[in-house]
């Protein structure tokens, strides 16, 4: 059967073609997390433990940058918590939902083919030639974000609230939940935050943001910054200069992408009157 064009689709075949990509985003997901689930020792052992030993390589780089700050706060690795389950199906539900996350970062470039594919019928033929490098821009300031929560956010979370103390009496046993729970959490939000830059390219396309705006509003995009490195990080001032610089970058980054594609759509508005 014939593909219907995009412009005889009612709003039902476009629900049931939107059904279809996302089943097969699904389907993507769940391949790729059973890969995950039967990598348990790795993914465990060396990737979520990982931030929470001394030696983990990102401490001695966090020690030399908050010295060069004025700062001591990275450079005490000496971690003494433990983790714990205190579920019956506590570890079990981990391994689980762990496994459902690393699918989901895996299979992210196809989740985005699936998003370009559904969309793209809707542009123009000049419009879908110049934006196939979406897929590779976007999987890639993904993963780059990623591993931005992974050896950065996660290592300063874990060193501020795993040597945290309100007095010597009380130890710190983590549950297992938690734990995990903090590193889903740095990993996930880093990702979709480094997708700033892509999220603005399409504001600008359908003319909801401009260079314009984003100049005007940058002070109050600092302040939005800053409340936002706060809130994802330890309350120091050393981790929140950490992490507000790469978005602030990105923010600027996002200005001069807004620009190119405001010029872009002038010079065609231009042609075509």
């Amino acid at each position: 059967m014939a593909k219907k064009d995009v412009n005889e689709m009612s709003f039902l075949d476009h629900l049931e073609e939107l059904r279809w990509h996302l089943i097969r985003c699904v389907v993507a997901v769940m391949i790729a997390a059973t890969v995950a689930f039967l990598l348990k020792s790795f993914i465990f052992e060396t990737l979520i433990f990982g931030p929470s030993k001394s030696n983990f390589l990102t401490y001695d780089l966090l020690c030399k940058a908050s010295q060069l700050l004025g700062f001591d706060s990275f450079c005490n690795t000496e971690f003494d918590f433990e983790v714990q389950s205190r579920t019956m199906a506590g570890q079990f539900s981990a391994h689980i939902w762990t496994s459902i996350t690393f699918g989901f970062i895996i299979a992210f470039p196809y989740v985005i083919f699936e998003l370009w594919r559904f969309i793209s019928p809707a542009m123009h033929e000049n419009e879908r030639k110049h934006s196939k490098g979406f897929i590779i821009i976007s999987s890639l300031l993904f993963f780059l974000g990623v591993l931005f929560g992974y050896y950065i956010i996660c290592p300063l979370s874990i060193n501020f609230l795993g040597t945290y103390s309100v007095a010597d009496k009380v130890h710190n046993d983590f549950d297992l939940n938690s734990y995990i729970g903090l590193i889903r959490a740095s990993v996930l939000a880093s990702g979709l935050i480094f997708e700033l830059p892509i999220i603005i390219y399409f504001l600008t396309k359908v003319g909801i943001v401009t260079p314009e705006i984003l100049k005007t509003y940058r002070k109050y995009a600092l302040v939005v910054v800053l409340i936002l490195a706060a809130i994802i990080t330890p309350p120091d001032i050393a981790s929140q200069v950490i992490v507000a610089i790469p978005i602030l970058i990105l923010y600027q980054i996002s200005i001069y992408i807004s620009k190119i594609v405001v010029k872009k759509q002038r010079k065609r508005a231009k042609a075509n009157g």
